[in-house]
């Protein structure tokens, strides 16, 4: 059977199931939310393909913080913004609500049974069994080793400065940050040199660099109405009928995973021959090979769930962290004053640091730099990687709201009824500039609201860092989201303390786009086949310019 022959039969299927359920079930047609583009595509030819977040900004202010939009063949979904409906479906009653089939498939298909792929009680099984290695103890331990690799870049970049004797360098920013972040979770994770920063050919590096922007990225009519039709189907079939589908995305995936294992399967190897001689190293790996060790054979991690968290670790920590910097540079480079003042601070606490005997920043520093601290989740919250996340209810329930809601027929609701199967959406990017929780001037990228006391909301929240969803929340959230600050703060204090940013010369800003691919990135408008870029002049500043 050809393969167009094998995707038109499951289209068929899927789209009558769907439309089996979708007349089946009770409509959310009464709640308010923009006008099916065509019966095929629903919404979601422009909530996939638009910028991230633009679609949920245009409807969340035309239609509130709940919006029913239209899923592919009559389909329909929650695109959710509303606090205390988020921290319901993701905190309080999180077991209800898990990943959609198709979503789940897809990424296990591409990358391995670890912990972002699996869902119910494997998901908790694997989560408890590798929360040792993800503490707060432990993401200060590696501050020095993201600061190390972050200095390794500004070497690089001090390299280009000799070599082209100016003071003045053009840098593509992802390019760089994606290979120097590249590098610094590989050994924080399992004390392994992948080399990425100093082009070495390997299996790993090549697998990995833009592996995101490859398998996520530009979806196509087809692309939307499969992930969609997916979605509405058991997660057995969902997976069946992904592995008969020929799709060169999910091959990428596969090929880098597979390399992958093989690399993981000699680190686990190592590791537990290093435990077993009482000598285990400190990173991730070997952390969780020694909880894993101490575990009960039912509540521990399989050998092939145990080698498949290199591949999420990899994927979850590598790119989402290199374009947040990214998007943080943007933001400076566009807002010189904020540049400036974060710089200054950077410099008066290295004064400091000097006077005291030491050389080196620590993560005690930190808790005395509170911009720094405002500039990392400004970023966070104005232009959030992740910028959704998708959940199925798994039983009939009902979303408490912050906002009531009005239907078409003029009822007030306070409260939402979901059946089971109703897909949520929630909208990180809508939340996240939600003017009841950040303030009337939540559009606008502003480090010294967090610099304020004054908040006047009161109300539950659904994340677990500063008010912000960027990590999701409840039982779900990023496990590695301490980390991530961490790294975030020891880059951006290299970056910045002796460089300044501007957008290069040659570059329209209204080309650059957040673009959608599971970790939001830049590129540019007419150039998006080529993938994440942005390039920025780079300038030394002397100390005595501040």
């Amino acid at each position: 059977m050809s393969s167009t022959t094998l995707l038109l039969a499951f289209a068929s299927v899927a789209a009558l199931y769907a439309l089996y359920k979708r007349y089946t079930r009770f409509s959310l047609s009464k709640i308010p939310g923009p006008k099916s583009d065509s019966f095929l595509f629903g919404n979601f030819k422009e909530y996939a393909r638009s910028e991230a977040g633009e679609a949920d900004f245009k409807w969340q202010s035309m239609y509130g913080d709940v919006v029913r939009i239209n899923s592919p063949f009559g389909g329909e979904r929650l695109l959710v913004s509303d606090p205390k409906a988020l921290h319901y479906a993701w905190q309080q009653a999180g077991s209800s609500f898990d990943k959609p089939p198709a979503r789940v498939a897809l990424s296990e298909m591409a990358l391995g049974p670890g912990l972002i792929n699996v869902v119910g009680n494997i998901h908790k099984r694997q989560r408890k069994v590798m929360m040792p290695g993800f503490g707060s103890t432990e993401a200060k331990a590696a501050f020095p080793i993201f600061s190390k690799h972050a200095a390794k870049l500004m070497a690089k970049w001090g390299d280009m400065f000799s070599n082209e004797a100016s003071e003045t360098i053009a840098v593509d920013i992802p390019y760089w940050l994606s290979r120097a972040t590249l590098d610094a979770i590989g050994e924080v994770a399992f004390d392994y040199q992948l080399g990425a920063l100093d082009h070495k050919d390997n299996e790993l590096t090549k697998g990995y660099f833009s592996l995101v922007f490859d398998l996520f990225n530009a979806q196509t009519p087809k692309d939307v109405l499969l992930i969609n039709l997916l979605d509405t189907l058991p997660r057995t079939i969902a997976r069946f009928l992904l592995a008969q589908l020929p799709n060169s995305r999910l091959q990428r995936g596969r090929d880098t995973g597979t390399a992958s294992t093989n690399i993981a399967r000699q680190l686990v190897a190592e590791k537990y021959a290093a435990l077993l001689d009482g000598k285990p190293s400190k990173d991730i790996m070997s952390i969780l090979v020694k909880a894993n060790a101490n575990a009960d054979k039912s509540t521990g991690l399989t050998d092939v769930e145990l080698l498949a968290q290199m591949n999420t670790i990899l994927v979850a920590g590598h790119e989402t962290t290199s374009n947040t910097l990214t998007f943080t540079l943007l933001e400076l480079a566009k807002n010189k004053d904020i540049q400036n003042k974060l710089r200054a601070e950077i410099r008066e606490h290295r004064r400091k640091i000097y006077a005291q005997g030491r050389t080196e920043f620590t993560p005690a520093d930190i808790d005395s730099m509170p911009y720094l601290a405002a500039v990392a989740k400004e970023t966070l919250r104005f232009h959030p990687v992740v910028y959704n996340q998708f959940r199925m209810a798994d039983k009939d329930e009902v979303l408490p709201l912050h906002r009531p809601i009005t239907t078409k027929t003029g009822e007030v609701l306070d409260q939402l009824p979901v059946k089971k199967g109703t897909i949520l959406i929630a909208s990180i990017a809508g939340y996240n500039r939600h003017t009841d929780v950040f303030g009337l001037d939540a559009s606008t990228y502003n480090p010294d609201r967090w610099l304020k006391k004054d908040s006047k909301y009161s109300g539950v929240l659904p994340g677990v860092y500063a008010n912000v969803f960027t990590f999701g929340g409840g039982g779900r959230s990023c496990i590695g989201w301490r980390f991530a600050i961490m790294e975030i703060h020891a880059f951006l204090i290299e970056l910045v303390k002796d460089s300044e940013y501007s957008l290069s010369p040659d570059i329209d800003p209204s080309r650059i786009r957040r673009e959608p691919c599971f970790a939001m990135c830049p590129t540019l408008k007419g150039e998006e086949d080529k993938g994440s870029q942005l390039k920025m002049t780079v300038t030394m500043v002397p100390e005595d310019d501040d």
